[in-house]
């Protein structure tokens, strides 16, 4: 499912329009990515987390030349899924 899909789902859903749909999506996106920049967690009680997780810096391999390469720390985001969503699936 793409984003696409997921907005006429919800349009259909929910008995919104489709730019409705589009906007609420989009607000959510950027709610959950402010939050996320701030440091903060999104929980959605029966759904699952995003949060924020730290990488350290690691070596690796250029795979075209084989020579070894630092890699930095990094922050990436991630989804924990809850105990409703993963029973589910």
């Amino acid at each position: 499912m793409n984003k696409a899909d997921l907005i006429n789902k919800i349009a259909d859903d929910t008995g919104i329009t489709k730019t409705q749909a589009n906007e609420a999506l989009d607000s959510f996106i950027e709610a959950v990515t402010k939050t996320l920049k701030a440091g903060g967690k999104v929980t959605l009680v029966g759904f699952g987390t995003f949060l924020i997780s730290k990488r350290k810096a690691r070596k690796g391999r250029n795979p075209q030349t084989g020579a070894e390469i630092t890699i930095k720390a990094r922050k990436v985001a991630r989804f924990k899924a809850g105990k409703e969503l993963a029973a589910k699936l």
